[in-house]
This record gives structure tokens, C-alpha cells and sequence, in this order.
């Protein structure tokens, strides 16, 4: 990345982030390797130190009398030092479920796993359009086939019968500039863990 032209004449000075920290920070604390990374999986899960848990950072640390590391520090551990029990009573259970969950992965797992990603979570765009198009057309008796790349560029994804249409996550209904340029029906899906959602308008409409 280009310099500024502003700061050309400016010495450039780099501090390693953690050694800031530590010195600042009288508990700096010190996590072996990898461990930081299952208790942010484990946290995630868990939902440990969300708002509800532990308050809003954002918000609480603007009502600091003093802005500093160590009036934060003071501030909250006076208030609320509780939340801080909470959250890792929601998180510590999750890091059992992980450890457990790792002593059953296997090499065969591992493999199993980057199949999925690469051939199917790549492709589920394609296998939710395919089984769109698929269940309404065997729902009226009609022959379905997906759009070749011209008809693709029209916004078309399939056909049900003759009929062109375009199938769509939920997230495209907030693109409403890209919606505009579709002319043929939109059919709209989102996936939940257990189900694909498929949203059709109805005949009447």
C-alpha cells in the first residue's frame, strides 16, 4: 500500500500489539497454542459473551469516569464482575462438548469433510436450484431443465414446463436494484438446519 503523500516526511514505527498490551495490562495472560482458537469456536457456540451475558462494551465502557486501561478495569470488575462468572459457566461446558467431538475425528472424517466443503457446500446454490425446479415440475406434471449460459445472463436460472424462471437465496430480496432486471418469475429459497424454504408467489398473485 501506497504512502499518504501527507505522511511522506513521517517516520513509520511498528510496536508489536502484545507487547503493548502487556505492558499496560498488569494481567496480560498468556494462552498455549491453538487453545484461543476452540474457546472463540466454543464461545461461539455457546454465546457466552454476548450483550445479554455481559453487557454492551460499546456502551459500557463510554460510562468509564476516567479513560484509562485501569479505570475500565476497576469500573467493570465493581459492577459487573458477576457477567464474567456467567460467561464462562455458558463457555466451559462447550469446550467439553469440543473435546470430546475432536477424539472422534479421523483421518477418514478429515477427508469427508473436504468433499463436503469443495463438492457439495460449493455447489449447493446448484442442488437447491435443481431440486426447486424439480419439485414443482413433478408437482404439475411438467418436464423441468436448467437455463444455458444465454439465458442465464437474462436472469433466467430454469424452466418448469416453458416456463422460465429464477431461483434465488432470501438474501436477493434486499437487492432490489439486480431484482429489476429480472422479468420472468422469482422464486425464492432459504436453508435452516433441518429445511430448504422454498417462498413461490401463488397463482392468484
Amino acid at each position: 500500500m501506497s504512502k499518504n503523500k501527507k505522511l511522506e516526511k513521517y517516520e513509520l514505527i511498528k510496536l508489536e500489539k502484545d507487547e503493548i498490551i502487556e505492558d499496560i495490562a498488569d494481567d496480560f495472560f498468556y494462552f498455549p497454542k491453538y487453545t484461543t482458537q476452540i474457546l472463540n469456536l466454543a464461545n461461539s457456540n455457546a454465546q457466552g459473551t454476548r450483550p445479554k451475558t455481559v453487557g454492551q462494551m460499546s456502551e459500557l465502557i463510554k460510562q468509564v469516569p476516567e479513560k484509562s486501561f485501569d479505570s475500565w478495569k476497576q469500573y467493570y470488575m465493581e459492577n459487573y464482575s458477576d457477567n464474567i462468572k456467567k460467561a464462562s459457566e455458558k463457555i466451559y461446558p462447550m469446550v467439553k462438548n469440543l473435546e470430546k467431538a475432536i477424539g472422534m475425528i479421523d483421518e477418514e472424517m478429515v477427508e469427508n469433510w473436504v468433499k463436503d466443503l469443495i463438492l457439495i457446500k460449493t455447489a449447493e446454490g446448484l442442488i437447491f436450484q435443481e431440486a426447486i425446479l424439480k419439485y414443482f415440475a413433478e408437482k404439475q406434471g411438467q418436464n423441468w431443465k436448467l437455463a444455458n449460459p444465454k439465458e442465464e445472463s437474462k436472469g433466467i436460472d430454469g424452466f418448469i414446463g416453458d416456463k422460465p424462471v429464477s431461483i434465488k437465496p432470501m438474501s436477493y430480496l434486499n437487492e432490489e436494484h439486480l431484482r429489476e432486471k429480472i422479468n420472468v418469475e422469482i422464486i425464492f429459497y432459504e436453508k435452516s438446519e433441518k429445511y430448504l424454504k422454498i417462498y413461490k408467489q401463488s397463482k392468484e398473485n
